[in-house]
C-alpha cells in the first residue's frame, strides 16, 4: 500500500515538477523562480518531498517531511476529498491540518475550500440561493400616472372583530392593502372571507373610490404559507385556479389587466410587502389585543390609511393666479418633485449590484421549501428560462419528481457539480432571446450531453459507504479511457 502511494505521488509530481526535479538532479537545489523554494525540496527514493525546518521536532518523519503535491493535479483533489470524507465532511481548516500530517499540497488553502464548497453533502446542509442583479423598475413604476392606474394588491390577517352584542364570539376577517405603483398612495378594505366573491367585493369598492385601474399585479398569496395556521386557507384560496381564472375574468370584462407574479417570491411585489408591513406596524401598536366592532376597526383602518403615505410638500406660496390655475400650479409642482425627488431615489440597487452567470437549461438544482429543513429540500432540474429585458434569467421552471414549478431563481440553489456548459444554452435559446419567451432546450432530456465525472455521482457514496480513492485509481482511470469517457 505504501509503495503504491508512493508511485502514485511520484507519476503526480512528475507531471506538475519537471524543472523542479531537473534543478535538483543538477544543482541540489530548486531556481530562485521556482514555486517550492520556501519549502526547501529534497528527492527521496524518487518523490519531493519538504525540506522544511522540523528536522529535530518530535514527530512522525511523514510529518516533519511530507510528501510535495500540486496544487490542481486530479490526484490531489482525489486525496483530499478521501481525507474530508474520512473526517466526516470536515471543514477547510481541519482538512488543511489533517492533510499536511502526510502531504503537502500547494495552495491548500483554495484546494480545502473548493473541495468542501464542492461537496453535495456539505452543500445541503448549508446551500446557498441563486442571485443576479436587480433588474431594472418596470414602466408602471417609473412613470407619472393617475393614482392607482397600476396597482398592487395583497392580503393579511386574519384580524378579529365583534359584533354589537357583547357575548358574541370574534368574527374572523382579511384585510386587502391596494398600493399605487407609481406613488405609492394606499388604499385599505376590510374583506370579510376568503371568499372569490368577497374578495371582488372588496375590488369594487375599491374602483368605486379610487376609479377603475388598468394594471392589478398580486403575489399569488405565496408568502402566507408557513405564517400562521389561519393563513393556510388564505394560501390555498389565492393559489387555487379556480379563484384565479374567475377573478382575472371579472376584471377583462371590466378592461383591468391582472397579473400573477411568481409563486414564493416576495421580491418581485416588495411595493406591497412593504405597505403590508407598515399598516401591520400600526395596527399591532393600536390594538394590541383589543377586539373592535366592525364599525371602530373600519375607521382604525381608514385612519392607517391616511397615515403610511401621507405627502410631505412644500407649501404653494400665495399668488395672483385664479383657483383654477392655483391648482394646475399644484399639480405641476407635484409631479415635479416627484421626478426630481423620489424617482431619482429608485436609481441605486440597495442589494444583487452585482451580475451573475445566468442559469441554463438542464441545471441541477434545490427547490427552496420554507416549511422544511435543507436536507428535505427536493432535487430538481431547470426545463425552461424566462429572460428579463437585460437579458438575464431570474425566473425558471423546475421539474421534479412532483411535478414542474414556476419558481424565481432566489428560491433554488444550484448545485456544486458540473452543469450544463452557457455555450448549450446560448446555441439553443438565442433565437428565443426574448423577455417573456419559454426556451427549451432538447439537452435537458440528457440526449446529447456529455456524462458527468464517475466520482461526482458514485453509488458508494451516495449509501455512505467510505471508498479509499488512492486503491485502483490508475485502474478506473483505464477503465474510463477503455470505455471513451
Amino acid at each position: 500500500m505504501h509503495e503504491a502511494l508512493r508511485c502514485l505521488v511520484g507519476i503526480a509530481q512528475r507531471e506538475a515538477f519537471r524543472e523542479e526535479f531537473a534543478s535538483l538532479a543538477t544543482s541540489g537545489q530548486v531556481k530562485p523562480s521556482s514555486k517550492l523554494k520556501s519549502l526547501r525540496p529534497f528527492v527521496d527514493e524518487g518523490v519531493l518531498r519538504v525540506g522544511g525546518r522540523l528536522r529535530n521536532a518530535a514527530v512522525p518523519e511523514d510529518q516533519k517531511h511530507p510528501f510535495v503535491l500540486p496544487s490542481k493535479h486530479p490526484f490531489t483533489e482525489l486525496v483530499a476529498r478521501y481525507y474530508h470524507q474520512k473526517l466526516l465532511h470536515a471543514g477547510p481548516q481541519l482538512l488543511i491540518s489533517s492533510l499536511r500530517e502526510k502531504f503537502w499540497p500547494l495552495r491548500a488553502r483554495n484546494l480545502a475550500r473548493r473541495i468542501v464548497h464542492s461537496c453535495i453533502n456539505c452543500f445541503r446542509c448549508r446551500p446557498r440561493a441563486t442571485e443576479q442583479v436587480m433588474g431594472d423598475l418596470p414602466a408602471e413604476r417609473v412613470s407619472p400616472t393617475l393614482p392607482f392606474l397600476c396597482t398592487g394588491v395583497d392580503l393579511c390577517g386574519p384580524v378579529y372583530y365583534r359584533l354589537p352584542d357583547r357575548k358574541s364570539k370574534p368574527v374572523k376577517a382579511y384585510v386587502a392593502l391596494f398600493v399605487c405603483l407609481s406613488i405609492k398612495a394606499v388604499h385599505i378594505e376590510l374583506v370579510g372571507d376568503l371568499s372569490t366573491n368577497s374578495f371582488l367585493a372588496a375590488l369594487r369598492r375599491f374602483v368605486a373610490r379610487r376609479g377603475k385601474p388598468k394594471l392589478i399585479e398580486c403575489d399569488n398569496a405565496q408568502n402566507f404559507r408557513g405564517a400562521v395556521r389561519e393563513l393556510s386557507e388564505l394560501s390555498k384560496q389565492f393559489r387555487s385556479q379556480q379563484m384565479q381564472n374567475t377573478v382575472t375574468r371579472s376584471c377583462a370584462e371590466d378592461g383591468i389587466e391582472f397579473k400573477f407574479i411568481p409563486p414564493r417570491s416576495p421580491n418581485f411585489g416588495g411595493l406591497w410587502e412593504a405597505g403590508i408591513k407598515s399598516m401591520k406596524t400600526h395596527l399591532k401598536a393600536t390594538l394590541g389585543n383589543t377586539i373592535l366592532t366592525a364599525e371602530q376597526l373600519t375607521t382604525l383602518l381608514a385612519q392607517i390609511e391616511s397615515s403610511i403615505a401621507e405627502p410631505s410638500l412644500e407649501d404653494v406660496p400665495p399668488n395672483r393666479l385664479d383657483k383654477w390655475q392655483e391648482v394646475q400650479e399644484f399639480l405641476r409642482r407635484l409631479w415635479k418633485r416627484w421626478t426630481s425627488e423620489y424617482l431619482s431615489g429608485l436609481q441605486p440597487r440597495t442589494k444583487w449590484t452585482r451580475e451573475k452567470d445566468n442559469i441554463v437549461i438542464g441545471t441541477l438544482v434545490l427547490v427552496k421549501d420554507d416549511g422544511l429543513p435543507p436536507l428535505k429540500w427536493r432535487y430538481g432540474r431547470v426545463t425552461h428560462i424566462f429572460r428579463g429585458d437585460d437579458g438575464n434569467i431570474r425566473v425558471v421552471v423546475v421539474k421534479t419528481k412532483d411535478g414542474e414549478y414556476r419558481r424565481a431563481i432566489s428560491k433554488i440553489c444550484v448545485l456544486p457539480i458540473d452543469q450544463p456548459s452557457p455555450l448549450v444554452d446560448r446555441i439553443f435559446v438565442s433565437h428565443h432571446d426574448r423577455p417573456t419567451d419559454e426556451c427549451h432546450n432538447p439537452c435537458a432530456l440528457g440526449a446529447t450531453t456529455s456524462k458527468p465525472r464517475r466520482w461526482r455521482f458514485d453509488g458508494r457514496r451516495r449509501e455512505g459507504r467510505m471508498s479509499n480513492p488512492l486503491e485502483g485509481s490508475l485502474t478506473r482511470s483505464q477503465q474510463q479511457i477503455k470505455e471513451g469517457r
